[in-house]
């Protein structure tokens, strides 16, 4: 039976998935979604591929690769790198490439067949992937930049973009193919003969760069020339020329590294690399640049043809090769930010004379792209703001000390287009001044920028409440993926903080295809670390925040795992392993006293306080004890240690982590357990949530505990959320596992103070940083943050649509379908893209009955709960369904369990 497969590869690094995922099929699949990595670094990658079929149960039961230097000899079936034969595996993900050496620079072409217990597949499409520069040597570039007066480094600082510019010629031989690596620090734009290389922005992506330095790659081949060609290339501060001195870590003034390879048909090879036979100039149309203050553009600097040839740059300055930044030069794994979307503005009032307010209708962060005429030198100014005052003046009070506006000046007398080059805003408002009439709605788009990974998930659900708070939470979450995961995108802050990111980075994983983008942050975690085993809070540490929590730096061990959890990746753990061991070790050794981790710094952040006035609360009651906080999740980081021991091969750290865990528990239940109440601590929810929830309460007083939560909930806060930060990562699935999933779903929907849908009544379309954003102090009550969602994505995903990991498995390779039916919701749509396929979960409640449509990848299976009534299933209902494809497992609650292979199935059973 061939040809009923249609297999989609991919490609991934020894340390994560590199890339989208390649399209070698037919159009089954969305090919711009889909594109083959360019630049590893790596000297094995890893081969993955997709199975698709119409046909129910197919399992992978061998694979045969090859892989070739060339397309011809792919054709061929010879795999002269690679040829594995017949290799007898279910693998389809993280196949490490194990062929001849690779070289600096070698295309790879790449095929699979895959044999199933339905037959054999036909070849795939050919896929393919490049090698990067890989030794020191193979850089003939030196790095190149200049300083200029008018940088201004102190306070504010203002230091204007720099253009760099080199023409060359080339024979008149044809040009079999041309590659420009580059890095442009803090960010850069490339243009060969004044076309723009590339359509990432932003680029390249952010890290420590005294300890990392990430290059791209561009095959540029279709730009050149016959002849005579010219390289050019703006160079913007991002964060290697510091926003603020003192206060946000600073690098040095912009620099460049670039090298451009041209091989010709007959062997020859020319390189033109960056050296001080290049110009610079400082004098060009953008101005300062910085991410927290905007940027300023004067069109009437503008140099035509400054990129192309000829130019006259006589008034340049010759380029001055300067110092390296520091950091290992190394090929970027994770994709650069673009424009993902475009928002259409709404609306357009006057505010006072002179002076428009554009609403976008949406708090989004990106970037305004503006039509205008008027005459030479008239001066526009776009100050963004996420908010509105009373009086319909915009809200700037919570950017702090961030400017957060752009300034054109028109060069006249035509239409002319813009939008910033090197900075970008959050925003929803954007006051207007300069215009000579009032601007039409049709010259302005907002630009949504972030990082380039695909949507994987859907959810709707028959609650226009649930569904609003998924939107906010879409839009919050895509809005602070900048190379990092951010904690806002909008005041003078902008950091990965650790904390914000942990349980949460989760939940992001069923909307998007973040591996990529959180395996790169767990390197900057890792190089943020101090030298004694200290983790920071922040990382990159632009800001330089070590304050020493288990809560905080718990974020690096929790995404680990969820990398592993969610895509099947144990690289990341067996990498850091050695890093997050020194940090479990320091901590011990520190601040333990008789098995309690006495240390913790930021408690649980940001619990509803009893005014709304309040940032943090000050009432004794509501706080959680900083040595509960620090026991809890030492306890819980150390399981996960004894995982990632097993894993990355260290059986008697393993057991050793075991052994302390139990001391870690006895000890914390001997300090704070109250067994004749039944409660922990001083009786907060969170105090209870992180102990049941991490496995730290005695059998026999799990009920009570759970108990005085619901009861907490329920009489003290009104059956309102009482949690910050911490705490919500476990409230909502805690709340269903043990029987209360209507409670859940209230807290999920609540329209009053505190809750997600008092933010939505209040006109929030994101997330805001507080639960009381609308009147706390605005010095800290971002509109666009995403740490109060908790565990909230993950509990829709996993327990409203039933999406999760079978027990014991990853990456979906067994899946869990365990929908959890509540009172008020009629119908909920789930679908998420796993390494496997998509895997989809539709059911609604229609005249008595659980209607269910469920969809299995190929080489998966899956356990199905099946809602029944009454805790048993009709003897016809249990045939219906295994007639279906379905074999009955078991009776377990109001469950009927059944195991179903890959396939797409409808379901129906009474309630």
């Amino acid at each position: 039976m061939k040809n009923i497969f249609f297999i989609c590869l991919f490609l991934s690094m020894s340390l994560a998935v590199s890339g989208k995922k390649a399209q070698v099929s037919i159009s089954c699949l969305k090919t711009e979604m889909l594109v083959n990595p360019q630049n590893i670094d790596c000297p094995s990658p890893r081969l993955s591929w997709e199975i698709l079929s119409d046909v129910r149960d197919v399992r992978q039961v061998s694979y045969h690769i090859l892989v070739s230097t060339s397309l011809e000899k792919l054709n061929r079936e010879e795999g002269d790198l690679w040829d594995t034969g017949d290799v007898a595996s279910d693998q389809s993900a993280y196949i490490s490439y194990g062929g001849d050496m690779l070289d600096s620079r070698i295309q790879c072409y790449w095929k699979v067949r895959v044999k199933t217990n339905k037959g054999i597949s036909a070849w795939s499409e050919p896929a393919s992937w490049e090698m990067g520069l890989l030794h020191p040597s193979d850089w003939q570039a030196v790095w190149i930049g200049r300083a200029f007066p008018q940088d201004k480094l102190e306070g504010n600082t203002r230091v204007p973009a720099r253009y760099l510019r080199k023409p060359f010629n080339l024979n008149s031989k044809k040009v079999r193919k041309a590659t420009l690596y580059i890095c442009g620090l803090g960010f850069y734009e490339t243009y060969i003969n004044g076309k723009k290389i590339g359509d990432q922005v932003l680029a390249p992506t952010p890290t420590d760069y005294s300890k990392s330095v990430k290059y791209n790659r561009f095959d540029v081949t279709g730009q050149l020339l016959k002849g005579a060609n010219a390289i050019g290339v703006i160079l913007g501060n991002g964060r290697y020329t510091s926003m603020r001195m003192p206060g946000v870590r600073h690098f040095d003034v912009p620099k460049m590294i670039a090298q451009l390879e041209v091989y010709y048909e007959d062997g020859e090879k020319r390189v033109i690399a960056s050296d001080a036979s290049w110009k610079i100039t400082a004098e060009g149309p953008i101005g300062t640049n910085n991410e927290f203050d905007g940027e300023e553009y004067d069109a009437r600097k503008e140099m035509p043809g400054w990129n192309t040839y000829p130019f006259d740059d006589t008034k340049w300055l010759q380029a001055e090769v300067v110092s390296l930044p520091g950091g290992k030069l190394e090929a970027q794994l994770n994709r650069n930010m673009k424009v993902m979307d475009t928002v259409k503005p709404i609306g357009i009032t006057e505010s006072a004379p002179g002076v428009y307010i554009l609403d976008m209708g949406q708090n989004m962060v990106g970037w305004l792209r503006m039509k205008v005429k008027g005459q030479s030198g008239d001066t526009l100014k776009l100050r963004f703001a996420e908010l509105l005052q009373k009086d319909g003046s915009i809200y700037t009070a919570n950017l702090r000390t961030a400017h957060s506006a752009d300034t054109y000046i028109l060069k006249g007398n035509s239409m002319e287009e813009w939008q910033p080059t090197f900075t970008y805003h959050g925003f929803r408002f954007v006051e207007l001044t300069g215009f000579r009439e009032k601007p039409s709605l049709s010259d302005f788009e907002g630009q949504v920028i972030y990082d380039e990974m695909e949507t994987t998930g859907n959810l709707e659900t028959s609650d226009p409440m649930i569904n609003r708070i998924y939107k906010n939470a879409y839009w919050g979450i895509r809005g602070n993926y900048r190379g990092m995961p951010t904690d806002c995108p909008q005041r003078d802050e902008r950091m990965g903080w650790l904390g914000d990111r942990a349980v949460g980075s989760q939940g992001e994983s069923y909307i998007f295809n973040n591996h990529l983008l959180y395996a790169k942050w767990l390197d900057d975690i890792e190089q943020a670390q101090k030298e004694n085993g200290a983790v920071p809070d922040v990382a990159p540490n632009y800001w330089d925040v070590c304050t020493d929590n288990m809560t905080w730096p718990g974020a690096y061990l929790i995404i680990a795992n969820m990398l592993y959890d969610q895509f099947g990746d144990k690289q990341p753990i067996i990498k850091h392993y050695p890093s997050m061991k020194k940090w479990m070790r320091y901590m011990k050794d520190k601040y333990m006293v008789d098995h309690i981790m006495t240390k913790d710094n930021f408690g649980d952040w940001c619990m509803p306080p009893e005014s709304p006035e309040l940032i943090h609360s000050k009432d004794p009651s509501r706080i959680t004890e900083a040595a509960v906080l620090g026991t809890t999740f030492y306890y819980y980081l150390s399981n996960l240690m004894v995982r990632f021991a097993a894993l990355a091969g260290y059986p008697q750290d393993a057991e050793d982590f075991r052994k302390e865990s139990e001391l870690v528990k006895e000890a914390f239940n001997s300090k704070y357990l109250h067994t004749e109440l039944g409660y922990y601590s001083n009786n907060t929810v969170t105090a209870n949530i992180l102990s049941l929830r991490f496995g730290m309460v005695p059998e026999a007083y799990k009920e009570v505990v759970f108990r005085n939560i619901v009861e907490k909930t329920t009489k003290d806060f009104n059956g309102h959320v009482s949690t910050g930060l911490v705490g919500i990562q476990q409230l909502m699935r805690g709340l269903s596992d043990y029987g209360r999933t209507d409670l859940a779903y209230r807290i999920a929907t609540n329209r009053t103070y505190p809750s997600w849908g008092y933010m939505v009544d209040n006109g929030a379309t994101t997330i805001w940083e507080l639960w009381n954003g609308n009147t706390a102090d605005p010095a800290m009550n971002s509109a666009n943050h995403v740490m109060l969602l908790g565990d909230l994505i993950v509990w829709a995903y996993g327990y409203l649509g039933g999406i999760s990991n079978a027990p014991g498995s990853v990456g979906f390779k067994q899946i869990q379908l365990k929908p959890y039916p509540v009172d008020g919701l009629d119908f909920v749509n789930t679908s998420f893209h796993s390494i496997y396929g998509e895997v989809r979960s539709h059911w609604k409640k229609e005249d008595g009955s659980f209607c269910w449509d469920i969809s299995v990848p190929c080489n998966t299976s899956a356990l199905v709960y099946v809602p029944v009534a009454d805790k048993s299933i009709d003897p016809k209902e249990k045939k219906r369904i295994v007639g279906e494809g379905g074999t009955f497992l078991r009776m377990e609650g109001s469950y009927a369990v059944f195991s179903f292979p890959s396939g797409s199935y409808q379901l129906k059973t009474r309630l």
